[in-house]
């Protein structure tokens, strides 16, 4: 049976030669055999040590599979393209940032696998192809994986999430390289996926991902000992394969970093060595661009006046009752023909930086075994493969470095005016440039890796002594003592307005250095590192909160449904709150549900609605805007309907976070993003009338600070949701409590800090 394909589509860099990369053939060492130390401290946190990568590989696999064996094999079935197959062609795939039907998803990886991307990544040599140490350490991690399973039996997995399941079996290289790449393109056409397949929603993407973060290096001026110091919050998905787990690696002589590992990643993401530490925030750059397609006819168009065929491909995907659905896909020079904007004139093709982006794993190993920042600079010019991510670290000397190595099309200002096209998709900021013309095509950096994207001088990077910052704003206000200003606007604009969570970091380090926000003297440590990032401010309701007696002189209020309520008691219960967003913060809840509906257009079409009093100031970025419109009829509607709103439930208006939101049934502190919290969290879903939100599932994952003393690291860390999803695990929600309390894990680093703990459980494996 076929379909008619939805659109003409395709999948980015497609060669005119296909090859099909083989999914069934598990990765072996030269020798046969793998050997590892697996050594589990409290919470089950793995410390796992071989005499080369390919053992240390094997063990991380093996502990890995022991905890999260049924998460990887959903996303293994997810990157076969096999999920219609299993679970059924209208579901919903295990993507966690934004998911999509399971046809779709399956055209998409179908494409990625018989393009042959990969296979020829896997064939070029380091950089541009994985080095040696990597490939046997992707090698024993596949190895690991199927050792456990092998000795446990699917039918015997405790994890009931897959115990039995015919989804679940072994897994190969080629899996794992492709979760490599996957998570490179996250950002770039992973997040287009509806686009290429042609099954895009109306109302546009959604371009701010999910996945955020917070970052802090502090050099040796801003902490007390002189000490250099990292934070590190990432804000990424609480379920699914992105998320972190708490590992620490070691080669003796070779390797020692312990930090958070994405899942299906054999390599430490975010962490730190003996004398050097790192972590990275989402950058909001441009990771892709639209090329506007000249067209001939439906499958060719012109470049520089001469006609060029499209790129054709067949992708075939299996359903459940064996029926079998064809989808043709096309694509161009510049990568896939998407559905949007098609039209007898023109169509649009997606360019990815990332589409060809192996590089990561082999930089983020690199840096593990920096030892310090020199090295780690080194690490990044020499791979130039940070997919989407600022970089923030320091080392033993105390200096404090931030950089946007990321991937960006390099396209300059001026290009992007003169190339300059309307986009064809509603809400979308990334340029859409003239495909008519190769004076468009990306330009090119004597010192970048790779064509068509900014060289690693051309990039924003900032040393310093004091502290470089990052909460996912632009690089212009890294530090507020030195902007950043001069670069392509392709790496984000400078003096636009900060949004609340960068405004209250800044504000947290400013506080602490001066040693105004009561934690005493001047100047962090490493305890006083943990009760400032844990301080659950709302940074919104300190900047508007001397403006709310006006806005409570009534005491009724009018809703928009034209009702008169009663605001004298919620004025009271926000009068009284302190403004944190703690377990029993009474009013958190109601500054919320008002705070969030200013910002919503009174009518259709119209814009955002501003509710602050004085402007946003560029010569004053960090203490503007502020203040609230309290006599605006916008703001006083918007008190009403949220009073309204929790009369009508029967909703206590002292509701506090500890009763609102929860994960695993355990209550979760904290605000969301818009209202200016650190460390955010997000549901997907209203308030109920039950005075609960849905799940929590993003924000804060694994947090890590970091004292990088004479006598080694001083670590305390948290991993929000635990280190199992695996439900009948002990370590399923032990350090979810300890998050919800406000509490910290004192990391084991050495081995004395290890052997030390009176938990400790040894193993060795192989295979």
């Amino acid at each position: 049976m076929k379909l008619k394909p939805a659109a003409l589509i395709a999948l980015a860099l497609v060669a005119a030669v296909m090859v099909v990369v083989r999914t069934d053939v598990p990765a072996l060492a030269d020798d046969g055999r793998y050997s590892a130390e697996i050594r589990r401290t409290e919470y089950g946190i793995p410390h796992i040590s071989a005499k080369d990568y390919g053992g240390l590989g094997f063990g991380y696999g093996y502990a890995f599979a022991q905890d999260n064996l049924c998460v990887l094999a959903s996303w293994v079935v997810t990157l076969r393209g096999e999920r219609s197959r299993y679970f059924g062609p209208q579901a919903k795939s295990d993507e966690p940032v934004r998911p999509v039907a399971n046809l779709v998803s399956d055209v998409y990886y179908k494409s990625v696998a018989d393009s042959g991307v990969v296979a020829r990544l896997l064939a070029r040599r380091a950089p541009l192809g994985p080095t040696d140490e990597l490939r046997r350490l992707v090698d024993g991690y596949v190895a690991g994986y199927n050792r456990y399973l092998e000795r446990t039996g699917v039918a015997n997995l405790p994890d009931p999430t897959c115990r039995g399941k015919a989804w679940v079996g072994p897994i190969t290289a080629t899996d794992i390289w492709n979760n490599l790449l996957d998570l490179s393109r996250m950002t770039g056409i992973g997040g287009m996926k509806e686009y290429v397949v042609g099954e895009a929603a109306a109302e546009g993407p959604e371009r701010r991902p999910a996945a955020g973060s917070n970052a802090w290096a502090l050099g040796r001026r801003a902490t007390r000992d002189g000490h250099g110091m990292v934070l590190a919050d990432p804000h990424f998905p609480w379920n699914g394969i992105r998320r972190f787990y708490q590992v620490q690696l070691t080669i003796p002589g070779v390797l020692d970093v312990s930090g958070g590992s994405l899942y299906g990643t054999p390599v430490v993401q975010i962490g730190h060595n003996a004398t050097m530490a790192w972590t990275h925030t989402v950058s909001h750059a441009q990771r892709f661009t639209l090329y506007q397609l000249d067209l001939v006819d439906r499958t060719s168009y012109r470049v520089d006046g001469r006609t060029e065929p499209m790129g054709r491909q067949e992708v075939q995907v299996t359903l459940q009752d064996g029926t079998v659905v064809d989808h043709l896909l096309h694509t161009s020079r510049y990568g896939p023909v998407l559905a949007a904007g098609q039209t007898g004139k023109v169509a649009y093709a997606l360019a990815d930086a990332n589409a060809g982006n192996l590089r990561a794993a082999d930089e983020w190993l690199a840096m593990a075994r920096a030892r310090d920042l020199t090295q780690l600079r080194a690490a990044q010019s020499t791979y130039q493969g940070m997919p989407f991510v600022h970089t923030l670290a320091t080392d033993a000397g105390g200096s404090a470095y931030f950089a946007d190595t990321s991937m960006v099309p390099h396209v300059t200002d001026a290009q992007a005016e003169r190339c300059g096209k309307p986009s064809p998709i509603p809400g979308l900021e990334e340029y859409v440039l003239d495909g008519s013309t190769s004076a468009c095509l990306w330009g090119r950096d004597r010192d970048a890796v790779v064509p068509g994207i900014f060289g690693p001088a051309s990039r924003p990077r900032l040393t310093r002594a004091d502290y470089v910052a990052n909460s996912n704003n632009t690089f212009w206000m890294t530090n507020p003592s030195a902007p950043l200003t001069g670069y392509p606007r392709v790496f984000g604009k400078a003096r636009t307005e900060l949004e609340p969570r960068p405004r209250v970091s800044l504000d947290m380090i400013a506080q602490r250095r001066s040693g105004a926000d009561g934690l005493g003297a001047p100047g962090f440590t490493l305890e006083t590192l943990q009760a400032t990032v844990q301080g659950k401010r709302n940074h919104t309701f300190e900047l508007m909160r001397s403006d709310l007696p006006a806005l409570c002189r009534d005491s009724t209020l009018t809703t928009s449904a034209g009702k008169r309520v009663d605001v004298r008691e919620a004025c009271r219960t926000l009068r009284e709150w302190n403004g944190r967003a703690t377990l029993d913060g009474q009013g958190a809840i109601l500054w919320r549900e008002f705070f969030q509906r200013l910002g919503r257009p009174t009518k259709p079409g119209e814009p955002v609605y501003s509710p602050w009093r004085v402007p946003f100031d560029p010569e004053r970025p960090v203490a503007t805007p502020r203040g609230l419109k309290s006599d605006d009829p916008v703001v006083r509607l918007a008190l009403a309907d949220a009073v309204a709103a929790f009369q009508a439930g029967g909703i206590p208006l002292t509701l506090t976070p500890g009763q609102a939101q929860h994960y695993s049934s355990i209550p979760i502190p904290g605000c969301t993003e818009g209202e200016g919290c650190f460390d955010r969290v997000r549901m997907r879903g209203a308030l109920g009338a039950d005075g609960r939100y849905p799940e929590v599932d993003t924000g804060s994952t694994f947090m890590m600070a970091v004292e990088l003393t004479p006598a080694g690291p001083r670590t305390r860390t948290i991993l929000t949701y635990s280190l199992s999803a695996d439900p009948s695990s002990p370590h399923h929600t032990d350090q979810t409590v300890l998050f919800s309390r406000g509490q910290w894990v004192t990391e084991r680093f050495t081995e004395a800090e290890i052997a030390a703990d009176p938990k400790l459980r040894t193993s060795t494996v192989s295979g």
